[in-house]
């Protein structure tokens, strides 16, 4: 599979991920009912299970009977679902929801939602049990982009790592050999001085050899390099041509920060916010800039649902672009004269009447779904690559606000 088909598919997934954190968001429980359950890929399923059986048995003690039926109920549920595991969970872990969630008129409805596999790794075992579900540590998996190197160091110790989303993954860490400046009893202030500037070039080399070793492999996937440091150390490590040229090429920012032990990487990243989050839409910006070139200059671009499904279905689109704001359905109607009608509407609002605009009759509703799934099953037919595409820009929130938040950029023109 090619990079781009890769990052399409986990555009998909995140895009799925977020529409179950979105509905999960909506249910209310009444009390502390609603349990959520993160598991990592390495907890055995059997210590789950005991875990919940333990908590099941704790509930008993609930004062409010109804409170108490329903956090059993969802425990038991939950119990249910771990039966279809082995041993351990799937890669990066699975988080369970269930609980009895208000449905109106004082009625309750019991749902259970299961995530295997979620977009990073779940990092701890965590049982949760309140009025609504624990979502936060899904969406800032599903925040997570990009795979940035990180490198702090002072002229004491330096630490190598990896920041994968938000996540901070200290690798490597050196020590160095570099006196301080108050030289012994009888050195010369000159020899004193050269020795002290050769230990620090030694110590560069070998930080650059950390960085070298970790990120050089890497460095197609690399989305950035971050260094952080006192002034002058990191600006003489990179204006110094210690690094590989090519991770060279990949720093993005160098920040000042005090810490350069572990602690420092988070620093650093904290520091970095800024260009971190223009990185992120970077990828976004190009394709944005690149649709309104087109659309502009000629006919190689399309918006709009009905323009673009046409030519989705056509195959003229080479990328579809669409929008991360997007909330719609699409409605499809058949005509008793064989005329075949779609309508966009909210997600949230029930299905219109509609008559056909061929010839005035009234259709009849055959499907309802969700119009991103629509658009993007007839792109993976028609080999389209598929864009998700950020409102955290002026140009995103266009493609939202002004092109209904669906938009392609066409292989040729075709006049529709």
């Amino acid at each position: 599979m090619s990079s781009d088909a890769a990052d399409a598919g986990e555009d998909r997934r995140k895009y799925e991920f977020r529409k179950v954190i979105e509905e999960l968001q909506e249910y209310e429980g009444s009390g502390t009912q609603l349990v959520t359950i993160y598991i990592p890929e390495d907890k055995q399923i059997s210590d789950v299970v005991a875990h919940v059986t333990q908590e099941h048995s704790e509930a008993a003690n609930i004062k409010s009977k109804q409170t108490r039926t329903n956090v059993q109920d969802a425990l038991t549920s939950i119990k249910d679902r771990l039966r279809y595991y082995d041993t351990f969970p799937p890669e990066n872990g699975i988080i369970i929801f269930s609980g009895a969630v208000d449905s109106g008129g004082g009625q309750t409805e019991m749902v259970t939602r299961t995530m295997d596999s979620p977009p990073q790794p779940v990092e701890s075992f965590r049982y949760h049990c309140d009025s609504a579900f624990l979502t936060e540590p899904l969406e800032n998996m599903l925040a997570d982009k990009g795979l940035f190197g990180l490198i702090v160091l002072d002229r004491r110790e330096a630490n190598v790592g990896w920041l994968k989303g938000k996540r901070v993954e200290p690798v490597k860490s050196a020590s160095s050999l570099v006196p301080g400046k108050q030289r012994k009893g009888g050195q010369s202030a000159q020899r004193f001085a050269r020795l002290r500037l050769e230990a620090i070039d030694n110590f560069y080399q070998e930080v650059a050899e950390m960085a070298d070793d970790l990120m050089v492999a890497k460095r197609h996937e690399l989305d950035g390099i971050l260094v952080g440091g006192p002034s002058p150390t990191k600006d003489e490590f990179l204006d110094g041509g210690y690094l590989h040229h090519e991770l060279q090429d990949k720093v993005v920012g160098k920040f000042d920060i005090s810490y350069t032990d572990e602690s420092g990487l988070y620093d650093l990243v904290d520091a970095a916010q800024e260009v971190l989050a223009d990185q992120e839409v970077m990828k976004d910006k190009s394709q944005m800039e690149e649709f309104f070139e087109k659309l502009h200059q000629g006919n190689e671009a399309t918006y709009g649902f009905e323009p673009t499904r046409k030519n989705l279905v056509m195959g003229s689109v080479d990328r579809l672009l669409l929008s991360e704001d997007l909330r719609s359905d699409v409605v499809v109607y058949d005509c008793p004269n064989g005329h075949e009608e779609f309508e966009v509407v909210d997600s949230r609002h029930k299905t219109p009447d509609h008559t056909c605009s061929e010839c005035g009759e009234e259709t009849e509703m055959r499907e309802r779904e969700d119009v991103i799934e629509h658009l993007i099953n007839i792109a993976e037919q028609r080999g389209t690559e598929t864009k998700f595409i950020s409102t955290d820009f002026e140009k995103g929130e266009q493609l939202m606000d002004a092109f209904g938040g669906i938009a392609g950029i066409l292989r040729y023109s075709t006049g529709v």
